[in-house]
């Protein structure tokens, strides 16, 4: 992801006009030169509007990380073992194992196996709203995820810290579940995209609060880019990536929104755990409907 904005060759820095600036201060616009450059959570500020930022919120910069990406570590972590386990289960590195795959997807409810009993979410198999988001098809889908992931996860965790983050994550992969119960409960889906994507929206909620234009930080180019992938590239789960970005961007929007007014982080995590709450049961209520409109859905698998 894009972190900086270009800036003409002939700008010079607002507070050294003696030097050549490098990047433009995301939140006002002006030339700064390297030494002035403030990493913030996404992109770069100057040092007034580090200090001004200050007054509202945190901000990170290149000296005072002291929050480390544990959590999105762990989730990377989770992903490989999650993949190397489908391999030993009967797959190979470009096709991961079926039968653990037919077990654990993302499905609302259909028969798996000829003349096989109902399975899916409808079926009682609430898990697979979870299970689903940990699972890949092959290496390189594997790998596309888990770059994104690292690359915006561990500024999205960062700036939230450990809980927070988590709890926007889970979210997140819950609102990407319950879109795919919505548009395709007949479809065995698997991967990280959802929540990663659910990310995505958040980061974008982070820095609309943090007075940011997403437009301008890069980030904006980013989910379109990946937007128009997701659309472009067949046999992607739209409606689990589309999903997602709205459901984290809704969910990270209301948490900063609250948390402003309540200055309470604990309360941001109970937005995040109720709204997560609230994703499980439609996903439960959709493929529920899915099931009682479509009995004889088949999936040959």
């Amino acid at each position: 992801m894009s972190e900086t904005i270009g800036t003409p060759e002939s700008a010079t820095c607002y507070r050294h006009a003696d030097r050549r600036a490098g990047v433009s201060c995301q939140r006002c616009g002006r030339s700064i030169c390297p030494t002035c450059m403030v990493q913030a959570s996404v992109g770069y500020q100057c040092p007034d509007c580090t200090k001004q930022g200050a007054k509202d919120s945190p901000v990170i910069t290149v000296g005072s990380l002291e929050v480390q990406p544990l959590v999105t570590q762990v989730l990377i972590a989770l992903n490989v073992v999650v993949f190397l386990t489908m391999i030993v289960g009967g797959g190979s590195i470009m096709q991961t194992s079926q039968s653990i795959t037919a077990r654990y997807s993302l499905f609302g409810a259909g028969v798996l196996v000829r003349n096989g009993p109902m399975r899916g979410v409808a079926a009682g198999e609430w898990y697979r709203l979870v299970t689903g988001g940990f699972l890949h098809s092959g290496i390189v889908h594997l790998g596309m995820n888990m770059v994104v992931l690292w690359l915006v996860g561990t500024q999205v965790e960062r700036a939230l810290g450990h809980a927070r983050y988590l709890a926007l994550y889970v979210a997140s992969l819950l609102a990407g579940s319950f879109a795919v119960m919505v548009y395709s409960p007949g479809v065995m889906t698997v991967g990280a995209s959802g929540a990663i994507f659910g990310l995505l929206g958040a980061a974008v909620a982070l820095q609309r609060d943090r007075g940011i234009n997403p437009m301008k930080s890069g980030l904006g180019g980013l989910i379109i880019l990946n937007v128009v992938i997701t659309f472009a590239v067949p046999g992607i789960a739209i409606a689990g990536h589309i999903g997602g970005l709205i459901g984290g961007f809704a969910t990270g929007w209301l948490l900063f929104r609250i948390e402003r007014r309540t200055g309470s982080a604990r309360v941001g995590i109970a937005v995040c755990v109720a709204l997560a709450a609230l994703f499980v049961l439609g996903g439960v209520w959709a493929a529920h409907f899915y099931y009682l409109h479509y009995p004889n859905a088949v999936l040959h698998f």
